[in-house]
């Protein structure tokens, strides 16, 4: 006992009992310290080697054990009956475990505010409870107001396993349920004679509760779980018990509530570092995607009027002016987006993804053209400036499902030439969806594009449909490299690409990690918003490349960690859903 309350505590008891027995001295050894009253009596015990030489060399003494503990009287009075000696003892026994409890809950209190680390945090707690209240089982239920249940966050002691399989309790069923409903504290010493407990959980787990008191943490008003211990290993669970483990309770709560705090600054900060990433990724991928071919048609364009001024062609010169003119203003937009990228307004949203997409689509298909062809660069630019901000007109129509997927993979399995890839047709017969086929070719071909630029040659790919009670579904499953957790967090925001920065480049379509201008999944996401789909995806990152900056061979045989086909499949991936509502199509 080291703390400032116990020798306090203990010394005024000394004192107090030396008064009332009349005696010359009182020492009372503990494990690590000895206390006497007067204190002069430690340099005596000092001089003698030792308590027990002290005792041997006083004729008039009278012992007592507290616990494992000695008191001794030197000199009591003649008058003081051993009987009442021995009932002060005991009172005394009384006090020093009040003091120890005291110390405990102490540093129990100052351990429990130090750490902010949930997990951790409870296990201490738990510790701590059995050590100071002796039971054989604790445990820690937390509650979710949204379900209004509590389910078990730390269980500790027999069959604990049992409750670390999100095992939940509704509000108002069993003692936890009714602690929480009602903010009362219960202490019961034979569980089989209240009708508030339920014994489903000792049937399933196998134990058996004898006596418990479980007691609700509350913060600010809020109760947030419950703290229960279970049986104590020796006599009766006392008033005292319930009252330690109240006090326990109280700072829990507190340290809880600054654990999440604290978790949640952690995560709010790790992704602002993802965001700031993202954005660095942005803004490079942009410059790019835009620079490159604008540069390249301003200094075609530049080339061919000098060579019509030779010629003379007046009506082709002035054609190849408002070709500039609107080559300035698709650099303008340039600058627009990395303004808007770098600060935009929330009211502004939608005008922005508008634009976005329209210059990604753009971007999209300079890189298809043939730039041989520079005849046509006028052309190109003119036509997609002027739609800019025109509307398509949409046109539903019924849709066989299964002859447009076929077509879409012949299509693709053409563009991809000089691929290694298997794409397996999953496709249910005889389904009709109502869809404007442009979009659905778009939204389609994106995915499955995306699909092949993630997969290493003799890779696969497998899409599937599904008709269900209220959706029709498409599945676009790739065995690829797979999507890190921090950028599938980007994935549909447009203009993200997930190879690391310093590794980026653009290929050609199809081409495995292609690149591009990461405009499709955006695209599909607003085609999901305006026309009433939805885009789900799931990803599992190659758990041989788990950062963006590990590169992927391209070709399965070729890869050091795989020594066959499966072993690739079974490392990583994504599944890209798109789901139809039956009441919108």
């Amino acid at each position: 006992m080291n703390s400032p309350f116990s020798h306090i505590w203990i010394e005024k008891k000394l004192r107090a009992l030396k008064r009332f027995s009349g005696c010359s001295g009182i020492v009372y050894e503990s494990d690590d310290y000895i206390y006497t009253c007067p204190k002069k009596l430690q340099k005596a015990i000092k001089n003698n080697a030792g308590l027990t030489a002290f005792l041997e060399s006083n004729i008039s003494i009278k012992s007592f054990s507290i616990g494992n503990k000695k008191l001794v009287l030197i000199e009591p009075s003649p008058l003081l009956e051993d009987r009442t000696l021995e009932f002060l003892c005991e009172e005394l026994e009384e006090d020093i475990l009040f003091a120890s409890t005291v110390d405990t809950i102490f540093q129990a209190s100052v351990t429990i505010s130090s750490n902010l680390n949930l997990k951790p945090l409870l296990h201490k707690v738990m510790s701590l409870s059995e050590e100071m209240l002796n039971s054989e089982v604790s445990a820690v239920m937390l509650l979710d107001p949204e379900k209004k249940e509590l389910y078990w966050e730390i269980s500790r002691g027999e069959k604990s396993e049992f409750f670390q399989k999100k095992i939940t309790l509704p509000l108002g069923e069993g003692i936890a349920g009714h602690v929480v409903q009602t903010g009362k504290s219960i202490l019961i010493n034979d569980v089989h004679k209240d009708p508030r407990w339920c014994d489903s959980y000792d049937r399933k787990s196998g134990f058996h509760t004898r006596s418990m008191i479980c007691v609700p943490m509350r913060y600010h008003g809020n109760i947030l779980g419950v703290i229960e211990i279970i049986n104590k290993k020796t006599g009766e669970f006392s008033s005292r018990d319930l009252l330690i483990l109240e006090i326990l309770a109280s700072s829990t709560a507190a340290a809880i509530e600054n654990a999440k705090i604290h978790d949640q600054l952690e995560n709010a900060y790790e992704e602002l570092k993802v965001l700031d990433k993202a954005k660095e990724r942005v803004i490079n991928h942009l410059s790019h995607e835009l620079g490159t071919p604008l540069a390249i048609i301003s200094g075609v364009l530049g080339r061919i009027s000098k060579i019509l001024q030779k010629a003379d062609i007046t009506e082709l010169e002035n054609t190849i002016n408002r070709g500039r003119r609107n080559l300035n203003r698709l650099q303008e937009l340039q600058d627009k987006i990395n303004d808007i990228l770098n600060q935009r307004s929330v009211g502004e949203k939608d005008k922005i993804i508008n634009i976005i997409e329209d210059a990604a689509s753009f971007v999209d298909e300079l890189r298809e053209e043939n730039h041989e062809q520079y005849e046509k660069i006028l052309g190109l630019i003119s036509k997609r400036i002027g739609s800019l901000y025109t509307t398509e007109d949409v046109c539903m129509e019924k849709i066989q499902l299964d002859e447009f997927l076929n077509n879409m993979c012949d299509e693709a399995i053409s563009s991809m030439k000089g691929r290694d890839l298997r794409i397996i047709r999953n496709f249910e017969k005889e389904i009709i969806l109502n869809m404007d086929r442009n979009i659905l070719n778009k939204t389609c071909s994106a995915l499955l594009r995306n699909a092949i630029e993630n997969v290493p040659d003799e890779g696969k790919i497998k899409i599937t449909t599904k008709f269900g009670d209220n959706e029709i579904r498409i599945d676009f499953l790739d065995y690829g490299v797979g999507i890190t957790p921090q950028n599938q967090k980007m994935i549909f925001g447009g203009f993200f690409h997930t190879q690391d920065t310093m590794l980026y480049s653009s290929k050609r379509p199809y081409d495995f990690n292609a690149g591009g201008s990461g405009s499709d999944l955006l695209r599909t996401e607003v085609f999901a918003e305006r026309y009433g789909f939805s885009v789900d995806f799931d990803s599992t990152r190659c758990e041989f490349l788990p950062e963006d900056k590990d590169l992927c061979p391209g070709m399965i045989s070729s890869c050091r960690f795989v020594k066959k086909k499966s072993e690739c499949f079974s490392s990583g991936g994504s599944l890209f859903t798109i789901k139809f509502p039956l009441g919108k199509i």
